[in-house]
């Protein structure tokens, strides 16, 4: 696991290194299932703080650098070809998309499909909701049950 000291001093290396100083910022967001941000309005690069404390060394800078790359490639290029070889360039070598862990413990509603499948919702499920890992499309056989976190009965 990484310190948010750490996080924030590598981050600003990296603005520095790749961006000039002071044209962009860095800082840390709540964000529980999204493990960076960048915000070309206000020129600022965000991480997860939840996230953050859970990556590795090389996790966290994996994330830094896909967040660089937008921030060099243009608010237009999204996950394309020119971000794509920018980030490459910078040696980014994950994919577009965060994979890793999210802050589930953290998630106030839990549900289960009959299979036994978890899915965590930060906000309340307001419609029915089939399980993707059990049917590509809605099928009600696979219907999640929702309940409040500290409902649930404790894991052993």
């Amino acid at each position: 696991m990484t310190s948010l000291d750490q996080v924030r001093d590598r981050a600003e290396e990296l603005l520095r290194l790749h961006l000039g100083g002071g044209s962009w910022s860095f800082g840390f967001d709540h964000a529980k299932t999204r493990a960076g941000q960048c915000d070309f309005a206000k020129r600022r690069i965000t991480v997860s703080r939840h996230l953050a404390a859970r990556f590795s060394d090389e996790d966290v800078e994996q994330v830094l650098l896909h967040e660089v790359a937008h921030a060099l490639s243009g608010a237009r290029a999204g996950h394309g070809p020119t971000w794509r070889r920018t980030a490459r360039s910078i040696g980014y070598t994950g994919s577009r998309l965060h994979d890793g862990p999210i802050a589930s413990e953290l998630a106030p509603w839990v549900g289960t499909c009959p299979a036994g499948h978890e899915h965590y919702r930060y906000r309340t499920p307001t419609r029915p909701l089939a399980c993707a890992k059990c049917s590509r499309r809605f099928d009600e056989r696979h219907l999640i049950t929702w309940a409040r976190q500290q409902e649930r009965e404790p894991t052993y």
